[in-house]
């Protein structure tokens, strides 16, 4: 039985290298295996369906799904960039990361790449990168903050220990950011000074009125925020009929004004946003006609394929007119090219489109036909404000943070800010089958005895030596992985190895799991080992010894400073 788990563990490994787009399949499968050999009972693996560390992260991927439609990533862009290059740099990294802690990296920076690609003060290639590794470093300040920290503490929790606590990564995380800035703002020259492209289409004319109650009336278009949307442009000002245009930053709007904004139609509903701003309506077709353009996620359904095969209209009643991927010069017909990670396609699309369930799985729209579905008024603040209380509650008093997320679901669907449809069609599947498979191959590592004859094969071999060799070798080991099979699958394969090393030597196990923790966020040498290096890789036009040449300070520096307070915070 224990060469049979040792070759399920194996083939394991190799499929996540081999399968990097889909490696939940591969840890289903891993599960089927130990099921059917009988290294696990079904029981076990219903047990680990509900794991209360899995259950969490499934609850808080739900939640990032309201807390990515309010109005606060709006607001940190439009205080961001500016000033001076270095002082909106370092604005705009520090914002990231305690973005970044609360919400998901992901979502965070995918709805910054836009202001940084249209600012004119810095170019976006020596501002993406870093935006990307801000939001690493933000993922490691606390128990929320990437889905790694929730795997292991999923992970953990099954071992029979209690739940990490929401600050417990805090303090190593803190330092590592600390040092990493300062690292990234010292090489920042490094980057290539690239001008990055943006997709140009036809601009569309939008009216919204200020109200005589509005809280914008009396403070200038720069103090409002109006000067940096996402996407749209104040084009012109029409007050008691006379046209102010171009519009200054220094204008100081007035009742009554007329607003007259240019761009992205996509991004309509974020001016409700806005106190008092007043839309109006378009008329019925006015979009009909309209190119969206849209980047291919990292787990959407269509990578691989090629465009003739993918099968666009059917699946999202739309049809490929041109494909774009940053760094490369692609050639051939259009039907043959096969879709990647990264890819930018802008798509014509039917009056079908926006209804479809499954355009958020594959797809971030950037511009185009299908308007965002901002939160906006009271329900903006519910969602913030109720976020924050949840994890205030969790932390201040003995409430478990699960139970808290319960009832901050509950009061999200029931205030419409999050709807049932969109939990069913957003469900985080593959998370929950990654984990399942991990949890359940760690359960089996234990049954069939390899997690014992690890430990002691470990005590034997450092017996006399440090713990901190051991703990050293498991950091690396997780951090190489990370670069080559992903974050999650990284975390989820190194960590019952960790643990038995720990019990072998007879020492506290948590430096074991904060090394796989912070070793599975260190992903800095490559696009491919986390998705917000994919997405600014190809954003900013960036080649990979670009950014190598970047990255590599960046994870000595991150790799000194955590396995330095790994043993300080938690001893041996």
């Amino acid at each position: 039985m224990q060469w049979l788990m040792l070759l399920i563990f194996i083939a394991t490994f190799i499929g996540l290298i081999k399968y990097q787009q889909t490696p939940e399949k591969v840890f289903a499968l891993s599960l089927l295996a130990c099921l059917a050999t009988g290294l696990v009972s079904a029981d076990v693996v219903l047990n680990n369906v509900v794991n209360p560390g899995l259950v969490t992260l499934v609850l808080l991927v739900l939640c990032s799904f309201a807390f990515e439609r309010t109005s606060v990533l709006r607001r940190i862009s439009v205080i961001m960039i500016k000033g001076s290059p270095f002082k909106s740099t370092f604005k705009t990294l520090l914002y990231t990361a305690f973005a970044s802690a609360l919400m998901n990296n992901t979502a965070v920076v995918a709805a910054l790449i836009s202001t940084i690609k249209k600012n004119t003060l810095i170019k976006p290639s020596k501002l993406l990168l870093p935006v990307s590794y801000a939001a690493i470093l933000g993922g490691t300040l606390t128990l929320v903050g990437t889905s790694t920290n929730l795997i292991v503490n999923s992970l953990f929790i099954e071992q029979g220990a209690n739940s990490l606590g929401f600050f417990d990564f805090t303090f190593i995380g803190f330092s590592a950011f600390v040092i990493c800035l300062l690292v990234i703002l010292a090489t920042q020259h490094l980057l290539p000074n690239l001008d990055v492209e943006n997709f140009s289409a036809d601009q569309y004319l939008l009216e919204a009125e200020v109200s005589q109650s509005s809280k914008l009336v009396g403070i200038t278009i720069e103090g409002n925020g109006l000067r940096n949307l996402d996407s749209l442009f104040l084009a012109e000002i029409v007050r008691g009929g006379r046209l102010i245009s171009p519009v200054c930053p220094d204008e100081i709007i007035q009742a009554s004004d007329k607003l007259i904004f240019t761009g992205d139609i996509s991004k309509v509903l974020t001016l409700q946003q806005f106190d008092g701003l007043t839309l109006f309506a378009e008329k019925d077709g006015l979009l009909r006609d309209n190119l969206t353009e849209v980047l291919i996620k990292p787990d959407s359904a269509v990578i691989g394929k090629n465009l003739k095969k993918a099968g666009f209209r059917a699946r999202f009643d739309a049809a490929v007119v041109a494909i774009r991927r940053e760094g490369t010069q692609l050639s051939g017909k259009l039907g043959d090219i096969t879709i990647q990670s990264g890819d930018f396609l802008v798509l014509a699309v039917g009056n079908d489109f926006s209804a479809r369930t499954n355009l958020s799985k594959n797809f971030f729209i950037l511009s185009g036909h299908k308007p965002d579905n901002m939160l906006s008024g009271w329900r903006d603040s519910l969602t913030v404000f109720g976020f924050l209380v949840t994890i205030a509650c969790s932390v201040m008093t003995n409430i478990a943070l699960l139970k808290c997320l319960m009832f901050y679901i509950a009061i999200l669907v029931l205030s419409g800010c999050l709807t049932v449809n969109e939990i069913k069609r957003r469900f985080p599947l593959e998370i929950w089958m990654v984990v399942l498979g991990a949890l359940t191959l760690a359960k089996a590592f234990e049954t069939s005895g390899i997690a014992a004859l690890l430990a002691q094969q470990i005590e034997l071999l450092l017996q006399g030596k440090s713990a901190y060799l051991a703990m050293v070798c498991i950091f690396i080991i997780t951090l190489l992985m990370t670069e080559i099979i992903t974050n999650s699958a990284a975390a989820a394969l190194v960590f019952p190895i960790a643990y038995s090393i720990a019990l072998g030597l007879g020492v506290n196990p948590l430096p074991f799991v904060m090394a796989v923790a912070f070793g599975a966020s260190g992903s800095f040498i490559s696009p491919y080992g986390y998705q917000t290096n994919m997405m600014v890789f190809n954003a900013g036009n960036y080649r990979l010894i670009d950014v190598v040449k970047f990255g590599l300070p960046v994870s000595i520096a991150y790799s000194i400073v955590v396995l330095l307070m790994i043993p300080v915070v938690f001893p041996f």
